[in-house]
Parts: C-alpha cells; sequence; structure tokens
C-alpha cells in the first residue's frame, strides 16, 4: 500500500454512507441492556451489513483509543487473541494483522485477518474504520477471513458531554465452510458482548 490517502477517503465515505441509511432498513436482530443490533442485507457479499448502537459512559477520544489497533484492545476484548502492527503511516492509519479465537465450540474456526485501519474526526467525534487486504501468506492454522468495510462512529451525546453514542457498522466475511446461521448467530451475540465488554474495561 504505497500511498493510504485514496483507500482512506473511499473507507470514509463508505461508512458515511451506511451511517445515513434510513431507520426503515434495518430489521433488529438482538437487543440486550448495552445495546441493539439490526441487519440488512450487505452489498458487498452475501451475507449481512450490522449495525450496533449503544450508549457508553466515557468521553469518545478515550472510547475510541480503546477500539481501533492498538494497546488496549487486546486487553479488554475476548475475540481478539493477538494484533500485530504490519505498517504504519500516520498516527491515525496503519496496516494490521489480527487473529479471533474459535466460536462456538469450534464450530467457527479461529480467524486471521490483515486489516487497513483509518481514525478521523466526524462531527463532533471521531469514526475509526477498516477494511480487509489481500497481504502477505495466510499462517497455518487459522483461516483467512475478510472484513468488507466496518467502522465505529463515536460522537458525544449532546445533553451528557460524558456519555458517547457509539455506533458500529460490521460486515464480515469469515470463509472457510460454514452454515449461515451460525455466522449470524455469532455475529449478533458477538456485537452485543463487544458493548458490554467495553463497557468494563473502561470503568
Amino acid at each position: 500500500l504505497s500511498n493510504p490517502a485514496p483507500l482512506a477517503s473511499k473507507l470514509q465515505n463508505t461508512l458515511v454512507r451506511y451511517h445515513s441509511i434510513g431507520d426503515g432498513e434495518w430489521r433488529v436482530a438482538k437487543k440486550t441492556k448495552d445495546a441493539t443490533v439490526w441487519r440488512k442485507p450487505s452489498e458487498e457479499f452475501n451475507g449481512y451489513l450490522y449495525k450496533a448502537q449503544g450508549v457508553v459512559e466515557d468521553v469518545t477520544n478515550r472510547i475510541v483509543d480503546h477500539i481501533r489497533p492498538g494497546p488496549y484492545r487486546l486487553d479488554w476484548d475476548s475475540l481478539m487473541t493477538s494484533m500485530d502492527i504490519l505498517e504504519t503511516f500516520e498516527e491515525n492509519c496503519c496496516v494490521m494483522r489480527y487473529t479471533t479465537a474459535g466460536q462456538f465450540w469450534n464450530i467457527i474456526a479461529p480467524r486471521e485477518f490483515v486489516d487497513f485501519s483509518y481514525t478521523t474526526s466526524y462531527e463532533d467525534g471521531l469514526l475509526t474504520c477498516g477494511v480487509s487486504l489481500d497481504y502477505g501468506e495466510v499462517r497455518p492454522n487459522f483461516v483467512r477471513g475478510y472484513n468488507h468495510p466496518c467502522g465505529w462512529f463515536c460522537v458525544p451525546l449532546k445533553d451528557s458531554p460524558g456519555h458517547s453514542l457509539l455506533t458500529g457498522y460490521i460486515q464480515t466475511e469469515l470463509r472457510g465452510m460454514l452454515p449461515q446461521s451460525a455466522v449470524d448467530t455469532a455475529m449478533s451475540s458477538t456485537l452485543a458482548n463487544f458493548y458490554s465488554d467495553l463497557k468494563k474495561a473502561l470503568k
């Protein structure tokens, strides 16, 4: 990736477009006390684009520092088992490789992803987004998954500046031989758990 700017700009525009999709196009997939998860068919592949949203008690910068590639993420995200920054372009832009744990009694085997990650300002808050790259060799014992454009918008609540509204858009192609129903159940649960784990980490 010689010049990350065009990819960063395209990724940001895609996420802003997802963020403007009307409520009527989404169907609720899961609701917990921490978050609501919706889904709609993805335009990128034959799975779903998921939207997750919840209020998190903290300032946007600190929340996004826990989500984007960096030292915090591995500490609290139970699904992530390793993370390496392979290339850094600017402070807000990098290529990372990470692995995820097996799920569902290992019906979903451990996965490896190589993602381009970009963080930028959005309204009064931040957007941190990513997309997978075809990059390097796949390590043994892992299936290489693929993240179509994904991202997290984090903006302060107008009437409660110590709280932030965190909205995520995720569309992950796990690849490998998997029943789609298992993937869909796993995605909804994983996104809901993401909020409860994040809240615990920020306390």
